[in-house]
Parts: C-alpha cells; structure tokens; sequence
C-alpha cells in the first residue's frame, strides 16, 4: 500500500549523501577558481618577465656612437714617396642606454686611410674614451668635404659584435692640418 500523503519519500541518510556531493561540488569549484587564479598570476607574471627581457636586449642592442677627429701630431710619423703616416687620437662618445666596448675602426677612400692600432675601449653610457688609429694620407689627393665613413666592430653589453658606420669630417680637423703640415715636407 503506497501513502500519498507522505510528503518525504527518502531515506534519512540520503540528506546528508546530497550535502556531501554539494560540499564536493564546491571544492571542485573553489579549486577551479584557484587554479584559474593562480594560472593568471604566474602568466602575468611570465609575460612581464619576458617583455623585460626583450626590453632589455633592445637595450643592449643600441649602439649610438659619437666619433671625431683628436690630434695626429703624436708619436711616430713618416713621409714618403707623396704620403704620409701618421698617428692619432679619434674621441669616441657613447650616446647609448648601455656599455659597448669598440674594438676596431677602419676607413677607407682616395687618398686616406684609418685603422685603429690601441686596445679595445670600453665606453659606459655617456663615457668618452680615446682609440688611437694610425692615418695615411696621399699629399697629392685633396681632402674631400664630404665627412669621411668609419667603420667600427663594437662589442654590446650582450656579448654581440655590430658592424656600425659613423661619418666623421676631416676638413678643418686636426688630422687635416697636421696631414697637410707633414705633406709640405715631404
């Protein structure tokens, strides 16, 4: 015989058998939520350290050299047969965000010729340094007014050598005049 008036048709234990599987439910869902969390965190965190890092070898990638004539009366000098060998001084300024280490510079057109012959200069961002480079000249090939190509090996902070090109004028520099002085008494 079957009571239609009963209103609970389950068992007592199941009560707390559906409190159980809402309770599990709500870990699930709450250690969803975590993870989710947790997973947006360390992601942002991620893409943050990697935009950094990229940031950082941009940085080191600049190079933003400044060159210019110093003097060319020191040390060794020589004349002969029309040219002249000289030694100078060529001021290097980093205008970069980072250090760079210029190794070499070397330049080439009608009638001159530069290549470095000091050590390697190491130039903070700002820092000045010096190369010393030997010069020669052919007396009888006008000095063009045109600014002269250089072109230097340097080092970046991130352990890269860049080929970079940086025009330096001769006319009315030191080298122009202490190359024509020597060209008059050659």
């Amino acid at each position: 015989m079957i009571d239609l008036d009963e209103h609970n048709h389950q068992p007592a234990e199941s009560g707390t058998a559906t409190h159980d599987r809402l309770m599990v439910r709500q870990q699930m869902a709450l250690r969803l939520v975590a993870a989710f969390v947790v997973g947006v965190v360390l992601g942002g965190f991620g893409v943050s350290q990697l935009r950094d890092s990229r940031d950082q070898r941009e940085r080191n990638a600049v190079v933003a050299l400044v060159a210019f004539p110093a003097s060319a009366d020191f040390g060794s000098s020589s004349s002969s047969q029309g040219s002249v060998q000289l030694n100078g001084r060529l001021i290097l300024v980093n205008a970069g965000p980072a250090p760079i280490t210029a190794r070499e510079v070397h330049a080439e057109r009608p009638g001159v010729v530069i290549h470095s012959i000091g050590q390697p200069r190491l130039l903070p961002p700002g820092g000045t340094g010096q190369l010393v480079v030997e010069l020669g000249f052919e007396c009888s090939i006008a000095f063009q007014p045109e600014p002269l190509s250089l072109r230097f090996s340097v080092e970046t902070n991130d352990k890269q050598v860049r080929e970079v090109s940086r025009p330096v004028a001769l006319v009315g520099s030191d080298w122009e005049r202490d190359a024509l002085s020597n060209c008059e008494h050659a």
